[in-house]
């Protein structure tokens, strides 16, 4: 990639920030759906050996959208502070941000393999996988294992976004996907390893779009951002102003993964472990079809970021609301196909005689809980900014608030205190992700009102 190509990408995101978060977000769309798409895949093909692996996946899935969060939320923070730095037209700054992304990322890679593999079984227990622990047991370690190519996607990929290179990180993470889609079945069923062979593929195939990544950031050096290690000062200050958005967003998704576990919990104490592996199979879908709104969230931090770190709010407002429409746009049509076809995308978790029971149960609950999806472009849009503009702290209280206290509080009362039971946990689920991002919209607007009026006010970068 020529200087010229380099600085129309940073153009195109000083520019319009409609045009700017279309062009981001389409190819982040696919490149998360690819990602949700590939993490179904391990259940799709493990469905075919039985429920209780299939289960053990469910248990397991909340740790591995753990080490996930981790890699987006110090992504975000990378691609916040760097944008913010564009924005100001401060490339050293960039530059040494993105640096300091990358020793985040070598921390971490360190870090999560000595502090979750020794206590892991109790850790599964804990979560409720008692009763498949031999099954959740492997796969969980060897995902803790590779979680360095978790990570280092998460940062990177965020470090190509924040300059608005969203094609290379696309091709990245795009050809994982296919990667893992492609092996998977082999490792699983021709090799025979079973759901060893399902964590073991994922993981090769995170490789090799880290090792894409790396290649073009640090031998090829055609990004906008200068990583070489000349360029690299270390500044408490830029640590401080990554961490202040980096960890607020690695809650959220610990928070998105807590939900998960007390909700199998909550439906442990309700169901069976058939109802557990089915609503497994049915959130599984639900997550992809959230990627569209992620995807357009993640664009807007971007784009928030650049507008914030060059004062100017409007587009800072355009981005924002922008970004609301396109996700409820597209989610609106994603729960009309779901709610129509929702017995035809039960099929494909089962299609064999071990799991054919589970089919009907799951087309039920995806009729229900898919409302979900339209619930989640507004509050996750209003967050997604206050990334990019480097207030993590309302970002995270947006969400403790919509995700955790406003959902379980209703699941709680509609499953225990009123009856419900199941369907108090797919009924909370929806209307706290409703209630919350409403809510997250008044907070927003109340935010940008209070910026409009210190216009004259330099904001930190």
């Amino acid at each position: 990639m020529n200087q010229n190509k380099t600085n129309n990408k940073v153009d195109l995101i000083r520019g319009d920030p409609k045009i700017a978060i279309r062009s981001i977000a389409w190819p982040m769309i696919l490149t998360l759906v690819l990602n949700m798409v590939y993490n179904m895949v391990d259940r799709v093909w493990v469905a075919g050996l039985g429920a209780d692996p299939l289960a053990a996946i469910g248990f397991v899935t909340p740790l591995f959208i753990i080490v996930g969060g981790l890699a987006n939320g110090f992504g975000a923070g990378a691609n916040s502070l760097i944008s913010r730095y564009i924005g100001a037209q401060d490339k050293a700054n960039a530059s040494n941000s993105a640096l300091h992304g990358v020793l985040i990322a070598l921390v971490l890679s360190i870090l999560i393999p000595v502090l979750l593999l020794p206590f892991l079984d109790q850790i599964l227990i804990l979560m409720g996988a008692g009763s498949v622990l031999s099954y959740a047991r492997a796969y969980a370690a060897i995902i803790i294992i590779g979680s360095f190519t978790i990570i280092f996607n998460g940062i990177l990929s965020s470090q190509l976004r924040a300059e608005g290179d969203v094609k290379r990180a696309t091709i990245a993470l795009t050809f994982t996907g296919i990667l893992n889609m492609i092996i998977d079945p082999i490792f699983i069923y021709t090799l025979g390893w079973g759901v060893d062979g399902a964590a073991i593929a994922t993981i090769l195939s995170a490789l090799a779009a880290m090792l894409m990544m790396i290649y073009w950031m640090f031998i090829k050096k055609d990004t906008y951002v200068d990583l070489n290690r000349s360029q690299f000062k270390y500044d408490n200050t830029i640590m401080k102003q990554l961490i202040s958005v980096s960890l607020p967003a690695s809650v959220e998704q610990l928070i998105i993964s807590l939900i998960s576990i007390i909700m199998n919990a909550m439906l442990i104490g309700v169901a069976d472990t058939t109802v557990v592996a089915a609503y497994t199979a049915a959130w599984s879908i639900i997550q992809v079809g959230i990627m569209p709104a992620v995807g357009i969230g993640t664009a807007a931090i971007t784009v928030a970021g650049v507008a914030y770190g060059a004062k100017d709010y409007q587009k800072l407002k355009t981005a924002c609301y922008y970004s609301i429409k396109l996700g409820l746009i597209i989610s609106i049509i994603l729960v009309v196909l779901i709610e129509i076809f929702a017995p035809q995308i039960a099929f494909i978790f089962s299609y064999s005689a071990t799991s054919a029971h589970l089919g009907e149960t799951i087309a039920h609950i995806l009729r229900i809980i898919a409302i979900f999806i339209v619930g989640v472009p507004v509050g996750l849009s209003c967050a997604s900014v206050f990334q990019g503009m480097g207030k993590g702290t309302i970002s995270l209280l947006l969400t403790v608030l919509r995700e955790l206290v406003l959902v379980l509080v209703i699941a709680y009362i509609l499953t225990y205190i009123m009856g419900f039971g199941a369907y108090g946990i797919y009924i909370g689920l929806v209307l706290g992700a409703i209630i919350g991002s409403v809510m997250a919209l008044g907070v927003f607007e109340v935010y940008y009102n209070r910026i409009k009026r210190l216009e004259n006010d330099s904001p930190q970068v």
